[in-house]
């Protein structure tokens, strides 16, 4: 017997089958999840469309298309259908990214479409942990960042972002939407930095936070504080803060070439269990 498949927009309706499905992988969708539990699925609220895939008339895998499209839970049949959609609606995303597998076939779908892309990052190690390592003290002077200080630390961001994606998060609107983004997070208790004589030497956030998992994102040494440690203590002091008032796992995803960020990483407690794929415009 055919299996019938159908793939739409979901709707607010929709939202106990997508969160049951986005929970099945918590650590993997931590993004995702996190957007939804908080907007549900209204485009306007959400920041994009929620795709639903369906087999037999029930809800088997997403793809969130927003500033970002993400193929979650997607096997390859899904993934074509989600291509499919995406090909005919045109490129509005800024990068694809997720889980190596799936994100890596839509790519290949995609390319000759939306193709090249500025860069693609195919392996993007994901590390968890549920515990800190014992022998990295977290640095004491890593502290949450006060609402009052995102003047202090917009320029640690802007350097971290250029950085890490090769354009400035300034372009376009000057940054507008950036700027609000980092208030957001310090707002919410997610931004952390150690700052001496004003200047940030090291920071992350934790960008993504469900009751499940959450996500570290954005972490950066000012360059000339690099080679001393900091990376690992500043992560050690991240890491239990997130532990202890987020949620119980722990995770990130780094760039393969990365070696130093792996191993430092690895040292503070956190092992590699999968791995993202980027592409971006």
């Amino acid at each position: 017997m055919l299996t019938q498949t159908t793939t739409r927009v979901l709707e607010p309706s929709d939202l106990g089958a997508a969160l049951a499905i986005l929970e099945s992988e918590p650590v993997a969708n931590a993004f995702v999840t996190s957007r939804v539990q908080v907007a549900g699925l209204d485009p306007w609220r959400l920041g994009g469309e929620m795709w639903g895939w369906y087999a037999d008339g029930r809800l088997r895998s997403l793809c969130y298309s927003g500033a970002n499209l993400v193929p979650i839970c997607a096997g390859p049949e899904a993934v074509r259908a989600f291509a499919d959609r995406a090909r005919r609606a045109g490129r509005r995303c800024s990068s694809i990214v997720g889980p190596a597998e799936p994100t890596t076939q839509l790519w290949r779908l995609l390319e000759p479409s939306w193709g090249p892309a500025r860069e693609v990052r195919g392996n993007q190690p994901l590390m968890v942990t549920e515990r800190p390592a014992a022998d990295v003290t977290p640095d004491p002077l890593v502290r949450r960042i006060r609402k009052d200080e995102v003047e202090v630390l917009m320029p640690a961001c802007v350097a971290m972002f250029t950085e890490e994606v090769g354009i400035s998060p300034l372009a376009g609107d000057g940054g507008l939407l950036y700027q609000a983004r980092v208030a957001e997070l310090i707002s919410t208790g997610r931004s952390f930095a150690r700052i001496d004589d004003g200047k940030v030497v090291f920071k992350a956030e934790i960008g993504a936070a469900t009751p499940q998992a959450c996500q570290i994102q954005g972490v950066w040494v000012a360059p000339e504080h690099r080679g001393k440690g900091l990376s690992e203590t500043g992560m050690a002091a991240v890491l239990r803060y997130a532990l202890a008032d987020v949620a119980p796992v722990v995770s990130l995803y780094v760039n393969d070439y990365n070696t130093p960020a792996r191993k430092a990483y690895q040292r503070v407690g956190f092992r590699e269990v999968g791995a993202f794929m980027s592409v971006l415009f």
